[in-house]
């Protein structure tokens, strides 16, 4: 028969479909990341930024298949951090409340003090705050401990590792004077000898007289100090209230010998007895410490009640008409977002969440979807942000939402904004690796470039080198071919070297390919790794302030 296949012939398709399977298997072990990269482009379409100013008398609509692909982003992302990953999206809240930089002085204390005197995590507060004090202004607390040095006599009673820590610097030499507790130790005995001198133990056979360790201050090294300190707490307790030794605790370096005690010591003197000089301590310090310090250290001991409370708090003292700052941190978009709230509780708290995330820490829920356990939600999200990025091109599309980001109702919208950016920067962090496809997308998108200088002479050099590398595989091919045993597979190992090697050319285009651009003034050289970050938070800004300089001052 005429369409009948011989059994050479089949044998032969056999195996070229074989090799067919068997080279793209390998392919995909040995370079996942290029396949990833093959496979993610199913349109021939380039992705739009939308960074050219639209028509704002456009009045098309909705586009409904991008908001609904969007609100199925959205849905996706907010089972990840709210569920699986909510520790991180917290800490990534906390972390990002911190760059808030608007709050006057006065505000940011009463902020803190408010949460000071009513939360139910008051105490926990307040130990993190009194901490924060004693390593980096003890002399403030010193000052608290010298009016209350009574309240230490239970601190050294029946604590050798104290008494020995603070009452041993007695100096060898005249040259230098006793410290610390020695200090108060030695001139307490002497201006009240008379009461005090025979509770001295001294390790010798016989004593010390006044005199003659007058003369001889060295003599005090002879003191049996855990002995004597036991007969001052039990028979001289004048000691204790005594200026001399108040005096040793001024420079509060008493706190370090246990940070915990003093703590709790102090936190009973605020709660309990609401002693006034503590209170002044601690505005004080709430004054002067940076907005950022404090957020950093306090926030995270907050439950998520208590944190909605205090975002509760500060969304009452941000300006309600704060708008956009031209500068690259996307993290005061916060201050712009908040007062948008009618409050916050269990549930606004996941909005805000979802929405620092796609804003502020688009990087790290890329990498977040690297993780083994989320490789199904990584399959379903990678789907919806090809869809979206492969819609039909439309420049007007995003008008509706960014017009309605100055209305009261406006946080939606912002947040439909903050996922189409997060779905601009994974499509671009899987999708784009050799320098022409990211040229290809600046021209495309109106993003002015240059090379940075030190990577056009390496670009040179490459083309010279790869001349030289094309010579050089042509001869050992040759070579190969006179030396090699004719196996069925051998044909494929040549192909595998030509693999390797443009493969490791585009690897190192994608490493050392670095651009300035028009987007920040040409100020700072960006690779391939940060581009999508940069570009898909310049979009969103870019939005944002269309959103409230532009159509917002029009619309009032």
């Amino acid at each position: 028969m005429i369409n009948q296949k011989s059994k050479s012939e089949l044998g032969l398709e056999a195996q070229n479909t074989f090799t067919v399977h068997h080279l793209r298997r390998r392919y995909a072990l040995r370079f996942p990341i290029l396949f990833s990269r093959i496979i993610w482009h199913t349109s021939d379409k380039m992705v739009h930024l939308f960074l050219s100013e639209p028509d704002w008398d456009w009045d098309g609509g909705d586009d409904q298949q991008r908001v609904s692909l969007l609100n199925d982003l959205e849905s996706m992302i907010r089972m990840l951090i709210t569920s699986q990953s909510r520790s991180e999206a917290r800490l990534w809240l906390c972390k990002d409340v911190s760059g808030i930089s608007s709050l006057s002085r006065r505000q940011k204390c009463e902020l803190f003090s408010t949460l000071l005197r009513t939360s139910s995590q008051k105490r926990d507060l307040a130990a993190q705050i009194l901490q924060m004090i004693f390593e980096k202004q003890p002399k403030r607390a010193g000052s608290i401990l010298a009016k209350k040095s009574g309240m230490l006599e239970d601190f050294f009673r029946g604590n050798t590792r104290r008494i020995l820590l603070w009452f041993s610097n007695f100096s060898g030499t005249s040259d230098t004077e006793h410290r610390k507790g020695a200090k108060a130790l030695s001139q307490f005995a002497f201006m009240n000898r008379d009461i005090c001198w025979d509770e001295l133990e001294w390790k010798g056979k016989h004593g010390q007289s006044p005199a003659m360790v007058a003369t001889k201050p060295h003599y005090f090294l002879d003191l049996d100090v855990e002995q004597t300190v036991e007969n001052f707490l039990e028979n001289v307790p004048e000691f204790w209230s005594s200026h001399e030794f108040a005096d040793t605790l001024k420079d509060g370096d008493i706190l370090f010998l246990d940070m915990k005690f003093f703590v709790n010591m102090f936190l009973r003197l605020m709660y309990k007895e609401d002693m006034d000089g503590i209170w002044k301590i601690v505005h004080e310090f709430l004054t002067e410490e940076s907005f950022s310090s404090l957020c950093s250290h306090l926030l995270i001991t907050l439950n998520e009640n208590e944190l909605c409370v205090f975002l509760d708090l500060l969304k009452n003292v941000l300006d309600p008409n704060t708008k956009p700052k031209d500068s690259g941190d996307t993290r005061h978009y916060l201050e712009v977002i908040l007062p948008r709230f009618n409050g916050l509780d269990s549930n606004s708290i996941d909005e805000f969440l979802l929405l620092n995330t796609v804003i502020n820490r688009g990087r790290q829920l890329v990498q977040l979807l690297q993780e083994d356990e989320h490789q199904e939600e990584k399959t379903q999200i990678k789907d919806i942000v090809q869809k979206i990025c492969t819609l039909p091109e439309n420049p007007n599309c995003l008008v509706p939402l960014i017009k309605r980001c100055f209305t009261k109702k406006g946080i939606n919208s912002i947040k439909l904004l903050g996922l189409q950016s997060w779905a601009l920067h994974y499509f671009m962090s899987e999708g784009y690796r050799a320098s022409e496809e990211w040229e290809s997308l600046f021209n495309r998108n109106g993003v002015r470039f240059r090379h940075a200088g030190k990577h056009e002479l390496l670009h040179d050099k490459m083309l010279t080198d790869e001349s030289d590398s094309d010579s050089r595989r042509k001869k050992k091919r040759k070579h190969r071919k006179k030396r090699r045993r004719t196996t069925r597979n051998d044909g494929y190992d040549d192909d595998f070297v030509d693999f390797d090697f443009e493969y490791n050319r585009m690897d190192f285009q994608s490493k050392d390919s670095c651009w300035l651009l028009s987007t920040d003034g040409y100020s700072t050289s960006w690779s391939s790794a940060d581009l999508p970050e940069h570009l898909s938070k310049h979009c969103f800004s870019t939005w944002m302030k269309w959103a409230f300089y532009r159509w917002g001052d029009s619309a009032s």
